[in-house]
């Protein structure tokens, strides 16, 4: 019975998770989406956490979204990455097979029987049942920003016009769907 609620819970938990995570600020109660931390006039720390289905990408993509839009807030044209880095949250989850219940899976031979010199369809497996092991992966970006006035400099590959950024990458950016 146990294990049984505890492959109910992980497929309600993956379930859950079956839509990547929209642009959206990260609520109370929940990790995913974007939030910004101002840490002097000039200077942001902007972070955006995705689900087990959003993909690396995308969290990179909607970190340079928000960077440009909370750049474009505060008055400001361009901005440089002084610190950049995707962190990689990596667990398994492991199911049961569906088919092993109290009375064993009817298709294997059995141990059980065996010592006695039997060798019957109605044994359980001594190993147990066997678990389909499923590997989860979530991200998480953050960077340091600094905002500037004027024309963005050429050649610098950490610095980004954030009006570009925006025209290019607004038509990519999911938004969640209005409340109903």
């Amino acid at each position: 019975m146990k294990k049984l609620m505890i492959a109910a819970a992980a497929a309600l938990a993956l379930s859950a998770c079956a839509t990547a995570t929209p642009y959206a600020p990260a609520g109370p109660g929940h990790h995913e989406g974007y939030s910004e931390q101002r840490i002097t006039a000039d200077r942001y720390r902007v972070s955006f956490a995705g689900n087990s289905v959003t993909s690396r990408e995308t969290v990179e993509m909607y970190l340079l979204y928000r960077a440009a839009e909370v750049t474009l807030q505060n008055g400001y044209d361009w901005f440089e990455t002084a610190d950049r880095s995707t962190q990689r949250d990596t667990r398994y989850v492991g199911t049961p097979d569906p088919f092993w219940g109290p009375y064993g899976p009817y298709w294997r031979p059995s141990w059980r029987l065996y010592r006695h010199g039997f060798w019957g369809p109605w044994g359980r497996d001594p190993w147990g049942p066997d678990y389909d092991v499923q590997q989860i992966n979530r991200y998480e970006a953050s960077a340091e920003i600094i905002m500037h006035h004027g024309p963005k400099p050429e050649g610098g590959p950490h610095a980004f016009d954030a009006h570009q950024v925006i025209e290019n990458l607004g038509p990519r950016v999911t938004r969640p769907a209005p409340p109903k």
